[in-house]
């Protein structure tokens, strides 16, 4: 099964994240953010913002000096024992902020053996999760989480999974027309959010955005009742500029 990965504003900002840890790492008395900005010959403003998102997701504490040096959550995701168990409280902390910054139930979603698992959630009170009335696995054309991961699969992987994976109608929205889907799937530009427009259920909008790294398929998801389906498109261009914490953990 081949991949379409294609770089977006997240992959950048996870890739620049990842130069700045390299140089840190080798630096075990710290580095100054003048000598990092010498180093890697990036903008301040993007720097700064790089270093701000780095000590809040713990992975660089700034020492009394001013240096920067590795922190305690780059080690836990670094050591052989336990690193499944610090990944994935790292993504819930990444997934609990994005609740609360975009207004919607998040979720991380991944492609793993040949089948969608939406493997962590993030919702609350004022933020609802979908009702899972029909399984995630076999509802990949109705769902904007399906239809993310799906197309990040090459046309043969996609055919694949769609013909395990009968098209049934779940809404009076829902496209069961395979040659229509496949359409729509290979016009997509990655850096543009798939949307459920209540495809997968009456009542639900979601967004799905693309996070990749290294062979791996994943997405983020949101969920809005559809009285707020107004918000739909803002937020999830806020779950795509957000989205580069949960690459950056999927990539150390």
């Amino acid at each position: 099964m081949a991949l379409k990965h294609e770089p977006t504003t997240p992959n950048h900002s996870a890739q620049d994240a990842l130069r700045v840890l390299e140089i840190v790492a080798r630096r075990s008395t710290g580095v100054t953010d003048a000598e990092l900005a010498r180093h890697l010959r990036l903008d301040p403003a993007r720097l700064t913002s790089l270093l701000r998102m780095l000590r809040r997701e713990g992975y660089v504490e700034q020492q009394t000096d001013g240096a920067y040096v590795s922190g305690a959550a780059l080690s836990r995701l670094g050591a052989a024992r336990g690193r499944e168990q610090a990944l994935r409280v790292q993504i819930q902390r990444a997934l609990d902020r994005l609740r609360d910054s975009v207004g919607a139930a998040v979720y991380m979603s991944r492609y793993i053996d040949g089948e969608i698992a939406v493997t962590q959630c993030s919702d609350g009170p004022g933020t609802p999760s979908v009702h899972e009335w029909v399984d995630f696995r076999s509802a990949a054309h109705a769902s904007a989480i399906g239809k993310s991961l799906l197309g990040q699969l090459d046309v043969t992987g996609r055919r694949d999974h769609l013909a395990r994976h009968k098209l049934a109608r779940l809404t009076s929205r829902t496209i069961t027309n395979e040659r229509v889907l496949l359409s729509r799937l290979a016009a997509q530009p990655p850096t543009v959010p798939f949307l459920d427009l209540q495809e997968y259920a009456i009542g639900t909008v979601c967004a799905a955005v693309p996070v990749t790294a290294g062979s791996a398929v994943g997405c983020l998801a949101l969920s809005l009742p559809v009285e707020r389906a107004h918000r739909l498109r803002e937020a999830a261009d806020a779950l795509n500029k957000g989205a580069a914490p949960v690459l950056l953990s999927l990539a150390i």
